[in-house]
Formats: C-alpha cells, sequence, structure tokens
C-alpha cells in the first residue's frame, strides 16, 4: 500500500536517543488494509456521526527519541520509574528512561521465536499491575514456524532493569489461519484481570465467520485472571463472571475466555484511566474506521457487529438478524485506511486536552479527538505525516506516539 505522508506540525527538539538499526517496513503492515468491493448498505442501521472530520490547528508533536525499529507499542509499567517501554515489532522491547533517553540494549529480545512479517510480529506488551513487587510482564506475539498467537509470561530480573526471554511460560495459543489481523494488544484493566484483543483470523471479509462466532476466540477480546487459582492443568483462571463463566449473563453460550465480540482487528485498546471505560479502536475492511466504547460497569458480552456491520453500515446479509453495539464515532477511508485506538487524556500538563480521547489513522497520519462522553465525529487535531501504529501513556498520564517508518517517539502537547 502506498502511505500519504501529510506535511508534518511537530516542534523541533533534540533526538537525544542512542541510534539503531531500523529494519525495513513491509508496506501496509499492521494494518490490516480491506481491499474488497464496498458492500451494500441499503438495510444501514440508524447512522450515528459520520460527518468529514473538522480541523483544529493546536496539538503539536514533540520528539523524544529516535533510532526505534518499526515499533508498533508504547507502555509504562507503574513502578514509579517513569521508563517508557516500546514494542519493536522484530521481537525487541526497549526502555527509554524517565529523561528521554533510549537505552543501548532491550529490555527483552524474543525475536528467536517470532515470526515478523505482513502484519505478524511481537505485538503486545502489559506489567502486572504489582510489577514493581513481583517482576510479572505478559507478552503477546506471532510464533515463528505456524504463525499462531501465543500470550506468554515472563519474569523481570530483581532490580528490573531486563527481562529473561528463557523465564517464559506459555499461557495460552491461538491458532491463526494467516497472518493478517492478528490483534495483539495486552492491557490489565481496572478490575486487575488481563484483557487481550484478538483479530479475526484475516481474509476478505472474515470468511471464517469469527467475528459472530462464540465458539472460536478470534475476532474477541478475552479476558483472563492470570493471579486467580486456574483449574487442574490450566496456565490461568477465568474470571467467573466473565459472560459466558458459571456466573456471567449467559453462561456456556460461548467461550469462557470472551470478554467482547464482533471484532475485526481490535489495533489498540486502553481503559480510562478516571472512568474505567473501555475504548477500543477496530479495524474496518473497506470504508469505515470505528471506535467503540465499553462502560466501565458493563458485564461484558457487547457485540460489535463485524463481520454483520462495518462501523455504522450493514456489511453482509447478516446485518438484519444480528443486534449489535453501534460505534461511539467513525470515519471513513480516505485519506485514511487504518485506525489507531489511543487513549483519554488525563494528564496535567495540557488542561485543555483534558477528558479528549486521542487516536489516529495509521496511512493518513491524522489523530483526530473525541470528547469521552457521547457520541460524536471526530475533530482532526493534527496531520501528523507519521506512520502511526501506536498511542501510549505515561505514568503521569502524558500520552505519546510512535512512527512505523521513521522509528519515532513524539509526546502530544499543545503548541502556543
Amino acid at each position: 500500500m502506498s502511505l500519504r505522508r501529510p506535511r508534518a506540525r511537530y516542534r523541533e527538539a533534540p533526538h537525544r536517543a542512542q541510534p539503531a538499526h531500523v529494519l525495513p517496513v513491509v508496506a501496509g503492515l499492521l494494518l490490516l488494509i480491506g481491499c474488497s468491493q464496498a458492500a451494500d448498505d441499503s438495510h444501514a442501521p440508524a447512522e450515528g456521526p459520520t460527518g468529514t472530520p473538522a480541523a483544529t490547528n493546536n496539538v503539536e508533536l514533540v520528539p523524544v527519541a529516535s533510532g526505534l525499529s518499526s515499533p508498533v507499542g508504547i507502555v509504562n509499567a507503574a513502578d514509579d520509574s517513569g521508563r517508557l517501554f516500546v514494542v519493536e515489532r522484530g521481537g525487541r522491547v526497549r526502555v527509554i528512561d524517565a529523561g528521554g533517553y533510549l537505552r543501548a540494549g532491550p529490555f527483552v529480545n524474543l525475536s528467536d521465536r517470532i515470526v515478523a512479517e505482513w502484519e505478524q510480529g511481537l505485538l503486545g506488551l502489559a506489567f502486572h499491575p504489582d510489577f514493581a513487587a513481583n517482576g510479572r510482564l505478559f507478552v503477546d506475539y506471532t510464533r515463528r514456524g505456524d504463525g499462531a498467537l501465543v500470550l506468554s509470561e515472563l519474569a523481570a530480573s530483581r532490580d528490573r532493569a531486563s527481562a529473561d526471554p528463557a523465564s517464559e511460560r506459555v499461557l495460552l495459543t491461538i491458532a491463526h489461519p494467516s497472518p493478517f489481523h492478528n490483534g495483539g494488544q495486552l492491557a490489565f484493566g481496572p478490575d486487575g484481570y488481563l484483557y487481550i484483543g484478538v483479530g479475526d483470523g484475516g481474509g476478505e471479509g472474515d470468511p471464517l465467520g469469527s467475528g459472530q462466532n462464540l465458539e472460536t476466540l478470534l475476532g474477541k477480546i478475552l479476558r483472563i485472571d492470570v493471579d486467580g487459582e486456574p483449574a487442574p492443568g490450566a496456565p490461568y483462571a477465568i474470571p467467573r463472571n466473565n459472560p459466558y463463566a458459571p456466573d456471567g449473563i449467559a453462561p456456556g453460550a460461548g467461550l469462557p475466555e470472551i470478554w467482547a465480540f464482533g471484532l475485526r482487528n481490535p489495533w489498540r485498546f486502553s481503559f480510562d484511566r478516571a472512568s474505567g471505560d473501555l475504548y477500543i479502536g477496530d479495524v474496518g475492511q473497506d470504508t469505515w474506521e470505528e471506535i467503540d466504547r465499553q462502560a466501565a460497569a458493563s458485564a461484558g458480552g457487547e457485540n460489535y457487529g463485524w463481520n454483520a456491520r462495518e462501523g455504522n453500515h450493514c456489511y453482509s446479509p447478516l446485518c438484519d438478524r444480528v443486534s449489535a453495539v453501534d460505534p461511539i464515532a467513525e470515519y471513513a477511508h480516505d485519506p485514511g485506511c487504518a485506525v489507531i485506538g489511543g487513549y483519554v487524556y488525563r494528564g496535567s500538563s495540557q488542561p485543555t486536552l483534558a477528558g479528549s480521547y486521542l487516536f489516529g489513522d495509521h496511512c493518513a497520519g491524522t489523530i483526530f479527538s473525541l470528547p469521552a462522553a457521547g457520541r460524536h465525529d471526530p475533530k482532526v487535531v493534527v496531520d501528523s505525516g507519521l506512520s502511526l501504529s501506536a498511542f501510549g501513556e505515561a505514568e503521569d498520564g502524558e500520552i505519546y506516539v510512535v512512527d512505523l517508518a521513521g522509528g519515532g517517539l513524539y509526546r502530544v502537547t499543545i503548541g502556543g
């Protein structure tokens, strides 16, 4: 795919990171572009916000570090260190310390067990909420040899300066039929459970029907308990109030790990640290990109519509037979092509952004803003000129983005 590269708008600042070799970026990586003809929309559900995004011009990106190799994730460890951990698709996790310097050596290198072709690679990282005390962290990647999705636990060193690849304990393996639509996001929710994003397995229009099938883990967000007592022989526990677990809303109606379904490729989700609401960026097929929101009080089991719907619009004949949750926002392709889910801003240094959900598009390099409540048209706040691949939140609530092609890390600010 050809990436549109609008003119960047960011402040000049020293790139203090140490240089590193940048891996070649596969055209169209990640993300997930649907290439089929547009589906019939003659039976579309009630329309939500669909207007052309309005632009504002006060947001800027301040360069923090360069020299990263195909970065696809930004995570903090909530350990009061002020560090940011950047996930590189090839298999390394890099550390940017509180002063903004990229450390020369990786925090961990898993490249010997990962395939990183097309949309594959090291795709997710999450630190246990009590990482400072227990040193536990979790990764999600595509396995060399068969491309299966692997969720693993790793152990950090005593000083928490690194993690040992040999400490890997595999928790979950999901067979994956193609190198596309892997998902891969990991995050601990306010409830202390680990949430896992899984794509539909690839193929135009979800040919396996994964999104609406509750007997597969593909096309879902999963929720597991990594601290509870698992069943004999199981590597993790299932929260009893998961939707299809014994105390859920529909026991036995689906696989017990499933928390939400009807997703094509949830490329980045996050929890609002103030409200606990879950925001999901789900990459569309032909025409529409969407943002979904799940209230913190939800009992789970939401159906976000794929492959019956794409955004607010009918995609397949299933549309008339599926009851789906409407997205809170959508935008059309041209110039965009693949949504990058973001974060609600809860930092203190940019008060005019307070309560705004910031997200972006991989192809257009556009960063959008939404109010944290209600359904709205997204507003363009900056045309970055970057091949955005992930947003991340620091311990202090400040928001960062990474550029897949250029290997840079940037902080979101308000211009003067």
